[in-house]
């Protein structure tokens, strides 16, 4: 992927809606092109709950598979002052937290429905940290109400027609105002 057009494209974008900024890097991280963005004023950038910023990286990866004409868009992630960083960390650690109720327990947890990139997250990070690798990650629901549950890999076989409803531990779970 090209980091010049991706930064080019940024730039231009934010420029063009009069949001400052100091200046922003590319930083490829696995399938993610990451653009860290340094501003005097990221409350303007970043919006109310993230609104701005996830509408310019939606229009970023639009006009980035546009110009490189690629058959999908790239897997763009726009991080203003580590804005987007703190909230993946708040993620994964919300993740863990609910991890231990769900070994004290022996039962499902429910997460507070979120956007399909964290979601991801949690999957990954449940997937590949060693601490978690008794536990098993599913997205269940549709649309802004799709949400991960979390449970153990030796759970007990269910019955055909057995319905086993997720545990909600609690409503405070740290996810209510993820901006995403």
């Amino acid at each position: 992927m090209d980091t010049a057009l991706i930064t080019d494209i940024v730039s231009q974008l934010f420029t063009e809606l009069d949001l400052p900024f100091r200046g922003d890097t590319v930083t490829p991280e696995g399938d993610v092109m990451r653009v860290d963005i340094t501003s005097d004023t990221p409350s303007r950038l970043i919006g109310w709950h993230g609104e701005t910023l996830n509408s310019v990286q939606h229009l970023a990866k639009s006009i980035v598979r546009s110009q490189a004409k690629l058959d999908r868009a790239p897997f763009l992630v726009l991080d203003v002052d580590g804005y987007r960083r703190m909230q993946e960390e708040k993620v994964r650690k919300v993740a863990e937290q609910k991890a231990d109720f769900v070994r004290r327990t022996a039962s499902r947890v429910a997460l507070a429905p979120m956007s399909p990139y964290f979601r991801r997250i949690v999957h990954l990070h449940v997937s590949n940290s060693p601490d978690l690798q008794d536990l098993t990650t599913e997205s269940i629901g549709e649309g802004e109400y799709r949400q991960i549950v979390l449970k153990l890999k030796n759970e007990k076989t269910i019955k055909s027609g057995e319905e086993l409803s997720p545990v909600i531990e609690s409503k405070e779970d740290g996810l209510e105002n993820l901006d995403v």
